[in-house]
């Protein structure tokens, strides 16, 4: 038998980027209100002379809303803040201040039995499996162990359980005694999907659940999140990178720098007329932007240091449009259309965006023929 099978039934059908005509009515099943989140980051020398260190604000007055059975991409660069928001999600990091509802229950006030009902419900899948995998386990007693410690199930239904689950990733039973280090990426990345839906959770929320995989392996895991989006009803939040993954599987996105919220709406809008600079600039970056990468301008170096207490956009030291308004006042989150906003002073329209990058050009030609002659 094959260790890996066939994702059940509909995998082989075409991913579906459409939203759920329905979904907007719905009341959302996951909303976050001002979520904010600080570290403080202190050097052994900021110990010895008793000073405070750095602060970092990894969180920023985060507000959106997911709706039952939707995909939600969380998208931005390395310390954008968006894996620190789906670890406070499940409180696994604490937020400083904010509202975090699921089903209308304020997770942040949850304690006791009550927060481990509503942990169950937000079930987190993470990037590297192995190291959330106990070496110790084999994988058949991984993944059903969240159904006994729940009491989902019976000790007699401990079988049966288990082959639907390994059943649902696409897993061969004959794979329930091994551990961890005998398999593969991406079995061991299923066995981590598995265990998830032992816990019969409402949302599943993927950290970079595919980055480290091989291409094909990723390809095979899209394929089964929305085969099991389709089949059990779930809601997905996606936290990526990687761009031609989210236009696949997510029919929203949110686009997050620096711990703030600057872009959210539909993946397919978004990604053909971003609102915001930081959006065109992370879309022109990637190897199928070429056709934003001339639109975009702006610049791929580093940015100054953050400083928590600096009025104005996050980005406007590496933004192409940036003008004064930028340095002194922070943009509010604005409607540019139907469940599309973006955080920015300057492009309210997808059309302004071509308006400022040609203007920009021409200002730098301008500066280069005064210097030449």
């Amino acid at each position: 038998m094959s260790e890996i099978m066939d994702p059940p039934r509909c995998a082989s059908e075409a991913i579906p980027i459409d939203r759920p005509q329905e979904a907007d009515a719905q009341e959302p099943i996951l909303r976050l209100e001002g979520v904010r989140k600080e570290f403080a980051k202190r050097s052994l020398s900021d110990r010895l002379r008793r000073q405070p260190g750095v602060r970092t604000l990894a969180l920023d007055d985060v507000s959106l809303s997911v709706a039952p059975q939707e995909a939600l991409a969380l998208v931005g660069e390395s310390g954008s803040g968006k894996t620190t928001l789906a670890h406070s999600l499940v409180r696994l990091v604490e937020p400083d201040a904010g509202r975090i509802e699921l089903l209308g229950r304020d997770v942040l006030k949850a304690s006791g039995s009550e927060l481990v009902a509503l942990r169950r419900r937000m079930q987190l899948i993470y990037q590297d499996p192995y190291t959330s995998l106990n070496p110790a386990l084999s994988i058949g007693r991984a993944i059903i162990e969240p159904a006994l410690v729940h009491r989902l199930i019976d000790r007699s239904e401990t079988q049966s359980r288990l082959g639907e689950l390994m059943g649902y990733v696409g897993l061969s039973a004959s794979l329930a005694e091994r551990r961890p280090r005998a398999l593969s990426g991406g079995q061991r990345q299923r066995v981590a999907i598995a265990r998830a839906l032992a816990a019969e959770p409402e949302i599943l929320i993927a950290d970079e659940a595919v980055s480290a995989l091989d291409v094909s392996v990723q390809g095979q895991v899209i394929r089964l999140f929305a085969t099991l989006r389709r089949e059990l009803g779930l809601t997905l939040i996606f936290v990526s990178h990687q761009l031609a993954t989210v236009a696949q599987l997510c029919e929203r996105v949110a686009i997050m720098y620096r711990g703030r919220l600057v872009e959210i709406g539909p993946t397919r809008e978004v990604f053909s007329a971003p609102r915001h600079g930081y959006t065109a600039t992370l879309i022109a970056a990637h190897p199928g932007g070429r056709r934003l990468r001339d639109r975009a301008g702006g610049t791929s170096a580093p940015p100054p240091p953050p400083s928590m207490d600096q009025p104005g956009c996050p980005f406007r030291h590496r933004c192409a449009y940036a003008t004064d308004i930028c340095s002194t006042h922070t943009p509010s989150m604005l409607s540019v259309g139907p469940g599309h906003a973006a955080s920015c002073h300057v492009l309210p329209h997808a059309d302004d965006l071509a308006a400022a990058a040609g203007a920009r050009r021409h200002r730098a030609q301008t500066r280069a023929d005064g210097h030449e002659g």
